[in-house]
């Protein structure tokens, strides 16, 4: 996709965090046609993509990664004013209660393990991207009149 087309896409974008190119080409596969798939392979680039343009609108995350893994990487998307209001989805092999409550403690809104099952992901997915578009829409409707487009 040339950036003309990335530019007038008007499909949400999800960034996937993790560093197994199969679990990347599985989440490609199962949400490409709905959705933008930006894809990195480390806590680092993830990092970086989650703070350029176009900015995912959900980020779906490992929690086991060489160099930071993806509590860190949490822990930094959270605590950064530029990416904190982006929704966190681990998707991950880490199945220990341990790890799932230490995800949700550090902000994230949901906790998947693998394996993945495909229907169940697609609806996660799209409930928290319409929890997004409508916190959105309400942060909008807060500072500008719906009627006048004045700000309030």
């Amino acid at each position: 996709m040339d950036t003309t087309e990335a530019e007038t896409d008007t499909r949400p974008v999800v960034l996937a965090i993790d560093d197994t190119p199969a679990n990347l080409r599985l989440l490609m596969e199962l949400l490409s046609p709905d959705h933008v798939v930006r894809v990195a392979t480390s806590g680092a680039e993830g990092l970086r993509l989650a703070r350029s343009e176009p900015q995912p609108d959900l980020i779906l995350l490992d929690v086991r990664m060489p160099g930071p893994d993806g509590h860190e990487v949490c822990r930094q998307l959270k605590g950064d004013v530029c990416t904190r209001d982006i929704p966190v989805m681990f998707v991950t092999g880490a199945d220990s209660q341990d790890d799932e409550a230490r995800g949700i403690e550090l902000g994230a809104v949901d906790y998947i393990t693998r394996p993945i099952c495909a229907p169940i992901l697609r609806a996660r997915v799209r409930t928290h991207l319409r929890q997004r578009r409508q916190t959105r829409d309400l942060q909008r409707l807060a500072v500008i009149d719906g009627l006048t487009g004045l700000r309030n």
